[in-house]
């Protein structure tokens, strides 16, 4: 009802998607913004952010956050969700971005490809990882806690290990160099000129768009599909099955719910989206490397889970802006910082920036010595402290900041 949040007077308004008009006409408004983002059109020039993240150094950042979102929305349907803790989703998506590069990759002498189309390269990607982990799902579905975070951690040496073999190096390439990998071009079949050209520039209906314009669209279009498709499962029988695991397992099997079988349906389900999304990543970096799917990249899903919220959509999300343009923003800021002349801003750079000498805390130099840290090493020692800031403060990460802020305005000036 109008005034009073998180009141539904039927079972069918509670669980729309979007159950209230005014969350469906901003949906419309911010895809639609998502669209127009990198194009110079009025409707966007007068926004200042927006126009900013859809400038051409701005639209590889934010291509690599829809590609990790698909990711991180399978995570959330595994961890959040069904409340499976999994540490080795890096390990799922190296495995889609071994199987993508082996179907839709070229043979050579030392390496394996079929040269297929997009269309039977990409959903192989997912079902080549989503079948690995329905093989590794017996042995973890029985575990749960710190027990199944280690096993799931081996995953990811076991995948680097794999990977640098020979039978790996095949699929992969070398340890060192990776393989290329092939382009977002949408073909029929194996025909030289492609339906849709993704990776060159070019014109789209009446607007000219360059390569990266085209990718940003190509796979923000995959990320609504798979976020649509997340928080769909959420609301069928099988999400409200993976949520009653999540909070009493045991009570749940003694209802009816298998949990054996729903367990494992979860970590299908989250392996076939890491997949998916791990072939995206090869096809946004163009090259293949098993270490790129090493153990700092699964603490970087455990962060967007953290801080966007677990559980939620809207949260994984958040998250994933959040973890993906925070690094690249601060490092904006002390080039930024590093390149003023004087003033308040050059005094500022002199107590924060760093070469070398003994003041400021950021340093710009090649190597690090003393206290000081590099602004990698600072986007990580920020990572740990918002991940401890959000345990203790609000579990539900800014999702649930947003909630709080939501809450409170819907129902003042009263407290209740």
């Amino acid at each position: 009802m109008l005034g009073r949040p998180n009141l539904y007077t039927a079972y069918r308004d509670e669980i729309q998607m979007l159950p209230t008009w005014t969350q469906k006409i901003a949906f419309l408004l911010f895809i639609a913004v998502l669209f127009l983002m990198p194009f110079d059109l009025p409707v966007v020039s007068h926004i200042p952010v927006i126009r900013f993240l859809g400038d051409a150094e701005w639209l590889r950042p934010m291509a690599l956050v829809m590609v990790l979102a698909i990711a991180a929305l399978g995570l959330n349907l595994l961890s959040g969700v069904a409340g499976q803790v999994s540490l080795g989703h890096a390990f799922f998506m190296g495995v889609g971005a071994c199987a993508g590069v082996y179907l839709g990759g070229t043979s050579g002498e030392t390496t394996w490809g079929h040269s297929l189309p997009i269309w039977i390269w990409l959903p192989g990607a997912g079902i080549a990882a989503a079948l690995v982990g329905v093989i590794v799902s017996p042995v973890a579905v029985r575990l749960r806690g710190l027990y199944l975070a280690i096993v799931t951690l081996g995953l990811v040496f076991l995948g680097i290990h794999f990977g640098n073999t020979s039978w790996g190096r095949r699929i992969a390439g070398p340890p060192e160099l990776g393989r290329p990998f092939q382009e977002l071009d949408i073909r029929l079949w194996k025909e030289e000129k492609p339906l849709i050209n993704v990776g060159d520039d070019g014109r789209w209906l009446w607007f000219d768009v360059s390569d990266s314009q085209k990718r940003y669209l190509f796979l923000l279009v995959f990320t609504i599909l798979f976020a649509v498709l997340a928080k769909n499962l959420v609301r069928t029988r099988t999400g409200r099955a993976l949520q009653a695991i999540r909070d009493r397992d045991i009570a749940a099997e003694v209802m009816g719910v298998p949990e054996f079988r729903y367990k494992l349906v979860a970590f299908a389900v989250s392996s076939f989206f890491a997949g998916v999304a791990g072939a995206l990543f090869a096809a946004l970096s163009q090259g293949v490397q098993a270490r790129d799917f090493g153990l700092f990249l699964s603490v970087e899903f455990i962060a967007i889970l953290l801080i966007g919220g677990a559980g939620t959509t809207s949260g994984a999300l958040i998250g994933t802006f959040f973890v993906v343009m925070v690094p690249r923003f601060v490092e904006s800021f002390t080039h930024w910082l590093d390149s003023a002349d004087g003033g308040l801003t050059g005094a500022l750079a002199g107590v924060v920036l760093t070469e070398g000498g003994d003041f400021g805390i950021i340093n710009t130099a090649i190597q690090t010595p003393g206290w000081t840290l590099s602004v990698f090493d600072w986007n990580v020692v920020l990572f740990g402290a918002l991940i401890v800031l959000f345990l203790i403060v609000e579990p539900l990460g800014i999702f649930g900041i947003w909630v709080r802020i939501r809450n409170y305005w819907k129902r003042w000036p009263f407290s209740y």
